[in-house]
């Protein structure tokens, strides 16, 4: 698996299984898992996207262990551990833009 930026604000991972996942920054900070983020009681989302900057961006990423990543915000919000596993899982949730014509 190999982690890169992709652009200047999204995340390129690409997998072991030959897939590659573009996700963009904006919907990645949505995903956010943290108690800050989601209610740990209920499970609903507190932080939804018309709560989030338009313009936010990784400023870094930093592996923890071998289970997940940590991703500081361009917001200041940092307390996201992105598991592997909810990564893969996103791969089928990532916006796709509409075919040019």
């Amino acid at each position: 698996m190999e982690i890169n930026r992709h652009g200047d604000h999204d995340i390129l991972i690409r997998w072991n299984t030959g897939e590659d996942g573009i996700y963009p920054a904006r919907f990645l900070r949505g995903q956010c898992p943290c108690a800050t983020c989601v209610d740990e009681l209920t499970g609903k989302r507190i932080v939804t996207p018309n709560l989030l900057p338009i313009l936010v961006y990784p400023t870094k990423i930093e592996p923890v262990g071998r289970y997940a990543i940590q991703v500081f915000w361009s917001d200041g919000h940092s307390t996201g551990i992105y598991t592997w596993e909810r990564l893969y899982a996103l791969l089928a949730e990532i916006p796709r833009s509409p075919p040019v014509q």
